[in-house]
């Protein structure tokens, strides 16, 4: 069950946080210039560094998703760093994915939570079932651990029972967007983000110590 109590603490200091938005510009297009080169950690550092791991992909999540004003982006930007997952063309795919195609569904937080766990745990070959059998396994897991840590899946059900107290639809219409800024609506959505880049991030960080 969400700790929306916990939840609460973390919105109230991601709204006021300083956020330096020159050096998260910085690493982000850093980051995407450097490319994906695959570069997993063995099981003793998985095991040993996991925490650390964790708490700095949550933040990059976060980060990543106050400067690209985009959560699906944010998300899956912080996993494919730390592990040299997928292409900038992953990235570019992930452009419409905010509230589901701004319809209000699925959060950005989880499709690029599952983007992330597909670039790692799925393969290039459609009929490789074995590996897309994992790769569901894992989703499955990832979605079951994002609904307890939230409560919810879909933007108007976090936004109302977590982050504003009622849907706020920046997206449809300026007046909307113009209120959600008012709210600190950037700052505050890039919780799911992190929380969802965290999940991911632990599945993948579980799976290489299981499969050592």
């Amino acid at each position: 069950m969400a700790d929306y109590k916990a939840l609460q603490v973390k919105l109230k200091a991601l709204a006021g946080r300083e956020w330096d938005m020159a050096a998260i510009e910085a690493r982000c297009r850093a980051a995407v210039a450097a490319g994906f080169s695959r570069k997993l950690p063995g099981a003793d550092e998985a095991l040993r560094d996991r925490e650390r791991i964790l708490a700095r992909v949550e933040l990059r999540a976060e980060e990543y998703n106050y400067f690209a004003g985009n959560c699906a982006r944010g998300t899956a930007l912080a996993v494919m760093e730390e592990f040299g997952l997928g292409s900038v063309e992953v990235l570019r795919a992930l452009s419409p994915f905010p509230g589901f195609g701004s319809t209000g569904w699925m959060c950005g937080g989880v499709t690029g939570g599952l983007a992330a766990i597909g670039l790692y745990r799925g393969s290039d070959d459609l009929g490789d079932f074995e590996s897309m059998g994992a790769a569901m396994g894992m989703a499955k897991q990832f979605m079951e651990r994002f609904g307890e840590a939230v409560g919810a899946y879909t933007c108007p059900k976090i936004q109302e029972d977590v982050v504003f107290g009622r849907y706020m639809d920046p997206g449809a219409s300026p007046e909307n967007m113009a209120r959600f800024e008012q709210e600190k609506g950037f700052e505050k959505c890039s919780m799911l983000p992190g929380i969802g880049a965290r999940i991911a991030t632990d599945i993948i960080l579980g799976d290489i110590i299981k499969n050592a």
